[in-house]
């Protein structure tokens, strides 16, 4: 009986340090994965702060850039009335 108690004893032992082993693989292969989470984690983080200072920034020059457009539009109106006249005068005066 004390062979067959050694024999037992030898697999178990074997086949605990086989699981041992591969314990230690799988913690370390889930450390590594957390590792490239959290780069990621900080890489996203850094991504949505240029996003929201690029919002803000847009959120500040929204109003001016609108008046600016309304001058623009404003001047460009005034400007093609004028030429208009002016054309519609020179065609009369030609005639």
């Amino acid at each position: 009986m004390e062979t067959a108690a050694y024999l037992l004893l030898i697999i178990v032992s074997a086949t605990l340090s086989v699981f041992l082993i591969a314990a230690i693989i799988a913690l370390v292969r889930v450390n590594q994965i957390l590792g490239d989470m959290r780069r990621i984690a900080a890489k996203a983080e850094k991504i949505a702060d240029k996003a929201e200072a690029v919002g803000e920034f847009f959120q500040k020059t929204a109003g001016p850039a609108a008046v600016a457009k309304l001058v623009s539009n404003v001047v460009e109106s005034f400007s093609n009335s004028r030429h208009g006249k002016n054309k519609s005068h020179k065609e009369e005066n030609e005639s």
